[in-house]
């Protein structure tokens, strides 16, 4: 196994990896939308923070070797599942080849975010 860290993506925020690679899948935890500059959660609403997610998990993917294209299934968790159309029309700038892909709501999310996606993809 191989543990990936890159700077350009938030640092883990507990006992985890940002991914960790085994044979030829990585397996990214769950991004949320904090800038990893700051380590703040980006303003606005749930496409800005959206967009941020992807710029995370596209950091993290790319440090692996891997991209958006070579995603395999996304787990997407959202804190309102009324923000749903708005999550999707930016998630579907990024994933262009349609992974398998469950969406659910959740109660609550770290730091009070409205959204936080994970990624299994080919590398």
């Amino acid at each position: 196994m191989n543990y990936i860290a890159t700077e350009n993506a938030p640092a883990a925020i507990g006992p985890y990896s940002q991914a960790v690679v085994t044979g030829n899948l990585i397996f990214t935890s769950g991004q949320i939308a904090l800038d990893p500059a700051t380590g703040n959660v980006v303003e606005g609403g749930i496409k800005e923070q959206t967009e941020q997610i992807m710029k995370n998990l596209g950091a993290v993917l790319a440090t692996a070797g891997s991209s958006y294209d070579k995603a395999v299934k996304t787990t997407c968790f959202l804190a309102d599942i009324a923000d749903f159309a708005a999550f999707n029309e930016i998630y579907g700038k990024y994933f262009t080849s349609k992974p398998a892909r469950s969406c659910v709501a959740v109660r609550d999310l770290p730091k009070g975010v409205l959204a936080e996606v994970e990624v299994i993809a080919e590398v």
